[in-house]
């Protein structure tokens, strides 16, 4: 018996071929897969197979019997996987762009195979470094080679810090990925309270003063209280930004919600233009409550709140983006069971509008899946989690096997996105 795993070692973008072979045709066998992550945190996924006549498991081939995933699935084994050791050092810095190490065992009655794979972040050329210059923060991944490179902005969610896994694996496909810090980060603020659109438009300016992007190309990107970031900043600047990705974005502006300081609570403004707060869905709010997040079942959906605050249309019409006035792409991308804002409806409403302005959207629209969609190949089991910030357990919706596909699937329609708003 033999088990392995082809290729071993690649960008962690790359699916892999994880068979046995050597097996009696009809024979079990378990397989089980252990992760080391970012901060040496343990995962872990089992699932038992029977061979086939070939006397052959391919994991793409084959559904487990019974584990920890139920259909055929070439990465099963890696996306259910649960966290069994937490960190023993908090994953920041280059320490979130280190190598997955997987080890797998396939046992049977008869014996024990192992195999190993390695999953990469940052590949061999692609460069890292800490940027601190004129009040921008945040870390750059600059490709191999000399480039001029086309470049992206990622932004993280109402978690703030540094989103460096998606830039250096952005660097790793070509593209100069600066992830910047807004909140919660080093230099920074530490609630998303009254931040100024400014910061992010010098943060642009900084970029293509920085880079010198090959074709003037500055796309940006962000996830949940970044997808709502970069929708408004492409409406506010919309001369500085060449392509947007909105992962499971707003349509509107909120409230600082669980990432605020909890002395101004959670209807404290976040975004400022001039000197000034911008209006959000909660200011003046006639139907916006929070019982339905507060006393609905477990776990608890801050969808809930968000809905009986957007039945207010004019608090809406006073708080949305303008995405009329973006000139350049947009992708949305989003599940329909996202558990802490309804992203299904408030892509609805920009794909509506900016369609009807002539502009150019796109739409990746997952089913069943939540909040958390990320890149591939990355267990999809955290669901039901902690605020980073508030402390507060709620769930991001989606089953395991839905975010997985949904995973799997965008990180290539992205990359597909980005090529096209570049003509090429």
């Amino acid at each position: 018996m033999e088990i392995t795993v082809t290729p071993a070692v690649d960008l962690i973008d790359v699916a892999r071929a994880i068979r046995v072979t050597g097996l009696p045709a009809g024979a079990e066998v378990v397989i089980r897969a252990t992760s080391t992550r970012a901060g040496g945190s343990q995962w872990q996924a089992e699932a038992r197979f029977r061979s086939g006549p070939d006397g052959m498991v391919d994991t793409a081939r084959d559904a487990p019997l019974d584990g920890s995933y139920g259909s055929a699935s070439a990465m099963g084994l890696i996306w259910s996987q649960v966290q069994i050791a937490p960190p023993a050092t908090e994953a920041t810095g280059a320490a979130s762009v280190a190598d997955v190490v997987t080890s797998l065992t396939a046992t049977t009655d008869d014996g024990q195979a192992t195999a190993q794979m390695r999953q990469i972040l940052m590949p061999a050329g692609v460069t890292r470094h800490e940027v601190h210059e004129d009040g921008i923060v945040g870390v750059l991944y600059l490709p191999a080679g000399a480039g001029p490179h086309p470049a992206v902005m990622v932004q993280n969610g109402s978690g703030g810090g540094m989103n460096e896994p998606r830039a250096a694996l952005y660097a790793a496909r070509g593209y100069a990925a600066f992830a910047l810090a807004v909140f919660n980060a080093p230099g920074r603020p530490r609630y998303i309270n009254d931040l100024p659109l400014e910061y992010f438009r010098d943060a642009l300016d900084w970029m293509r003063a920085r880079i010198k992007p090959a074709d003037d190309f500055v796309a940006i990107t962000g996830q949940s209280r970044g997808g709502e970031a970069v929708l408004l900043i492409a409406a506010t600047y919309p001369d500085r930004v060449s392509a947007t990705m909105a992962y499971v974005p707003a349509s509107c502006l909120h409230s600082a919600q669980s990432a605020g300081d909890p002395a101004r609570g959670r209807l404290a403004p976040t975004w400022t233009l001039d000197g000034r707060p911008l209006p959000h869905l909660w200011d003046g709010n006639r139907t916006g409550t929070y019982a339905p997040y507060l006393d609905g079942p477990e776990p608890k959906r801050h969808e809930y709140a968000t809905l009986t605050a957007m039945a207010d249309h004019e608090a809406y019409l006073r708080a949305r983006i303008r995405v009329e006035d973006i000139t350049t792409p947009v992708l949305l991308i989003h599940g329909t069971d996202d558990g802490w804002w309804p992203t299904d409806y408030h892509c609805d409403l920009v794909e509506q509008t900016m369609r009807a302005a002539g502009r150019q959207v796109e739409r990746m629209r997952f089913q069943d899946a939540g909040h958390a969609i990320v890149f591939p190949y990355v267990p999809a089991t955290d669901i039901v989690i902690k605020h980073p910030v508030s402390g507060v357990v709620s769930t991001n919706g989606g089953t395991a096997a839905a975010n997985a596909q949904a995973n799997e699937q965008v990180w290539p329609g992205v990359l597909d996105f980005l090529r096209r708003a570049r003509g090429r």
